[in-house]
């Protein structure tokens, strides 16, 4: 004998479906705004950026992203002194403190000597969880001292991660100097490759983006252990070439 057919309302059908939905919803990972952004017009649309270190490099990459459509707050301990910086740059860059930076911020952009890292660290406690940081840092111990010797012993990367606790480090942006971004950036042909390396896939998805919006070619190293290769005193280091070019000495290191 057949059994009957088992007829479901249409309120309680709705019910059903939007429960699915709710729990493939809480599935998913969370995206950050800037990947969220990424995701949804299939490149990245413009990410709030904050630059810790408002030097050199700081400024140049920085003022390579205003001009790429990015609003970008450049930070000091003294944000009055970048008044000239971010006038030349136009609406889009601003000054302020650190901490503005940080709370302001989809991606962070550090470029301090090494040695502020602790002093960054104690002073924004608890703001760095799972904040994207584009760590262009470079340890030199004469000048960073003991923290340095440590970056020398357990990665440049793992020692950056380890300081700015909870942060979605991707090492970029230090292998070579400001003058060669200056320089480079845009360039007719192939563009120059710029090494990044990271744990988190879609931080290097972002970063990789933002390597490209200030004219160059990301190339993905590997993960933030193998950031040492493009660091001071790695093969990688001052490496400066097309991806090709890079990725070719990247095979024979």
């Amino acid at each position: 004998m057949q059994e009957p057919a088992v007829v479901i309302d249409p309120e309680r059908r709705r019910m059903l479906r939007a429960g699915a939905l709710a729990i493939l919803t809480l599935s998913l990972p969370p995206l950050t705004a800037c990947a969220q952004r990424t995701a949804a017009a299939g490149n990245a649309g413009p990410a709030r950026i904050g630059v810790i270190g408002s030097g050199r490099i700081g400024g140049t990459v920085g003022g390579l992203w205003v001009k790429a459509g990015h609003p970008v707050l450049f930070s000091s301990r003294h944000p009055e002194s970048l008044k000239p910086l971010v006038d030349g740059l136009g609406p889009l860059a601003r000054a302020g403190t650190v901490a503005e930076a940080i709370a302001f911020a989809d991606v962070l952009f550090l470029a301090t000597p090494y040695g502020a890292l602790p002093q960054l660290s104690q002073e924004n406690a608890g703001a760095w969880s799972g904040k994207i940081v584009l760590d262009a840092t470079n340890a030199i111990a004469q000048r960073d001292g003991a923290i340095a010797d440590e970056a020398q012993r357990n990665g440049i990367g793992i020692t950056t991660a380890k300081y700015l606790r909870g942060a979605r480090v991707v090492r970029a942006f230090n292998f070579m100097g400001a003058t060669n971004f200056a320089n480079e950036h845009h360039r007719t042909g192939d563009l120059i490759a710029v090494p990044i390396a990271g744990d988190d896939e879609a931080a290097l998805q972002v970063a990789a983006q933002l390597v490209r919006d200030a004219g160059f070619e990301p190339v993905v190293v590997g993960p933030l252990a193998s950031a040492d290769k493009f660091a001071p005193g790695g093969p990688l280091f001052r490496q400066i070439g097309t991806a090709e070019e890079f990725r070719r000495k990247m095979s024979g290191n």
